[in-house]
């Protein structure tokens, strides 16, 4: 786990990897939760018989964005930010999906500081995000994402 506590600390990994999550698996009961939160109950998330007679993958897959909202569960493993007054999550940039995530997979996030700038204050911290997949040479998804932090 790093620990940053102010924004010198954070600028210091400017360019370099700042760490990598724990391994978390997504089971089925997660996926259908997620489907029930944002009403997307469509068949290839859901319907594991159907899944695996007529999806490509043989069985269900994890929303696209479930695999997203991870993120903040997952950066938490990474890093612990001291001295913050406030973190908002501010953007996304250069998403792209590379692979589907198929039930009971095993997920990791890798996180690398692309650009840090202090805006009057405010910390605006780009980072270059990686979701592997246990066993998979393609990742989840690859994109950066854009936060702001307030240190005291």
């Amino acid at each position: 786990m790093t620990v940053i506590n102010n924004y010198d600390e954070f600028a210091s990994y400017l360019g370099k990897e700042i760490g990598i999550s724990e391994w978390h698996t997504i089971d089925q009961n997660q996926i259908n939760q997620f489907a029930d939160a944002t009403l997307d109950h469509q068949w290839i998330h859901i319907d594991k018989e159907r899944a695996a007679k007529e999806s490509p993958f043989g069985t269900t897959i994890a929303h696209g964005y479930l695999t997203l909202s991870l993120v903040p569960y997952l950066w938490k493993q990474i890093v612990e930010i001291h001295n913050l007054k406030m973190e908002i999550n501010y953007g996304i940039e250069n998403l792209k999906f590379g692979q589907a995530v198929t039930v009971d997979s095993q997920i990791r996030l890798k996180a690398t500081l692309k650009s840090i700038v202090n805006l009057r204050g405010t910390t605006k911290a780009i980072l270059e995000t990686v979701l592997e997949i246990k066993d998979q040479i393609k990742p989840a998804f690859i994109g950066d994402l854009v936060f702001l932090y307030h240190f005291s």
